[in-house]
């Protein structure tokens, strides 16, 4: 059996979309719907052009043909028959000879309807074209038994419209052919330019809207994509995190079940730091899935009016707080804001405080206090906040002391969800609970009061 070459499954050549990540895939979506908008903007355009030249070009050349039926109308009341009925030139001639657009006379030559003779021509024309173009129309119309125009051209190659119109003899039957026809021709060179100027005119006008179409196309194709861009970047972020969460403890587990097995600690103390790293991992993954709801707009904000106050306290009595020191004093505030939101912002908060807020092998000695302006300040005692996180203290991944981050961002995106604003700084009190400049952290919660 051969080997499958690189780059394949089973042998098979892997499609190239498969190898795209979400985000290229998406970006491919936007090129791919910009040049559809240019496409479709481009065939309308198109059409419409087609359209303007094509009638452009048959109104010119009508304009001209409805001139020289004129022309010939007005001849033709000059021909005149002697006695024998015979065809009389004269007064046709001396009124032509002097007159442009030139008129050329054509006789039917015996009885072959198609053949003509030329029986006058303009001794000096303003417009000269060559005598077989001239016999060409004359047959053309007597073919046609009517009235015959078309394009053509003039000795020194200038452009003219030739217009052909056949007449009888007076008592000429229905069996019979025309006696002659009169071929006119008119200069065609300024309608020419000016069709040729419209075609110009036209073209950069269409390739002008094309191009604007095609960034119209972009913008809105961009706007189109950006929710489903954000989706995965927000995808990509709770991925992130809980890779980087859950790392740890899983480690942390992995080891523990290696030592249980090789016997080389008591089973009950296997079994309180199985739970302890459980109940750690379930808080991780409540917090990446809040966090992930919050982001992704999900989770939609229920305001209402809410006892702040009571709410610090009841965070407080659930809260694990054995051997730490943690006092609430609280005014009567009533803030609208969601409960469920503002009481994990609260515990977020204290967590944080009693984690993070001592020094190793020192009882944690926080103060919660409320305003009746709604606002909550979180303070201990420990040794402050390190100054190269307090930038990006409420990102991901930033609090220091080895958090995640994710309780003090959830907390700032619930104050920002609000209206309100979170924020932190050096604490006012010293290690000990007196009042100074110096020691601890400070982070103060400001939410909307009821009206």
């Amino acid at each position: 059996m051969r080997p499958a070459l690189p780059g394949r499954a089973g042998g098979r050549p892997r499609s190239r979309s498969a190898t795209l990540t979400p985000t290229a895939r998406v970006l491919r979506l936007r090129r791919r719907i910009s040049l559809l908008f240019a496409l479709t903007s481009a065939v309308g355009l198109i059409a419409m052009a087609v359209l303007a030249v094509r009638s452009d070009s048959g109104r010119w050349r009508e304009q001209l043909d409805h001139t020289m039926d004129a022309d010939t109308s007005w001849a033709l009341g000059l021909l005149e028959t002697d006695e024998e009925g015979r065809l009389v030139l004269d007064v046709l001639a001396d009124s032509v000879d002097t007159a442009c657009p030139p008129l050329t006379v054509l006789l039917a030559d015996g009885d072959d309807r198609g053949a003509l003779r030329v029986e006058h021509a303009p001794a000096k024309p303003c417009l000269t074209v060559s005598r077989a173009v001239v016999l060409e129309a004359g047959r053309a119309a007597v073919r046609a038994d009517g009235v015959r125009a078309f394009d053509g051209r003039t000795t020194d190659g200038g452009p003219v419209r030739v217009f052909a119109q056949p007449f009888y003899a007076p008592e000429a039957t229905d069996d019979e052919g025309p006696q002659g026809v009169l071929v006119t021709v008119a200069d065609a060179t300024a309608q020419r330019d000016d069709h040729r100027r419209l075609v110009w005119l036209v073209t950069g006008g269409c390739a002008v809207l094309v191009l604007l179409s095609a960034a119209v196309g972009h913008v809105l194709s961009g706007r189109a994509v950006r929710p489903a861009l954000a989706a995965l970047d927000r995808q990509e972020a709770f991925l992130a995190d809980a890779a980087h969460d859950l790392r740890t403890p899983a480690a942390s587990l992995r080891t523990l079940a290696e030592t249980a097995l090789r016997g080389e600690t008591d089973s009950a103390d296997v079994h309180r730091r199985t739970l302890r790293l459980a109940e750690g991992m379930g808080r991780l993954v409540d917090g990446l899935l809040t966090r992930a709801r919050l982001m992704s707009g999900t989770a939609a904000v229920a305001r209402q009016p809410l006892r702040l106050d009571q709410l610090v306290e009841a965070v407080v009595d659930e809260a694990p707080t054995e051997g730490h020191r943690v006092r609430v004093e609280a005014e009567e505030a009533v803030v609208v804001a969601d409960p469920e939101f503002v009481r994990r912002a609260v515990g977020n908060l204290l967590d944080n405080a009693l984690a993070h807020g001592h020094a190793p092998g020192v009882p944690a000695d926080v103060l919660i206090t409320v305003g009746r302006d709604g606002v909550l300040t979180v303070e201990d005692a420990g040794p402050g906040l390190p100054p190269e996180v307090a930038g990006a203290l409420f990102e991901r991944f930033r609090s220091g002391s080895g958090s995640t981050g994710l309780g003090l961002s959830i907390a700032s995106w619930v104050a920002h969800a609000h209206g309100g604003t979170l924020t932190a700084g050096p604490g006012e009190r010293g290690e000990h609970g007196e009042r100074g400049e110096h020691g601890g952290a400070r982070f103060v919660l400001r939410l909307p009061v009821s009206g």
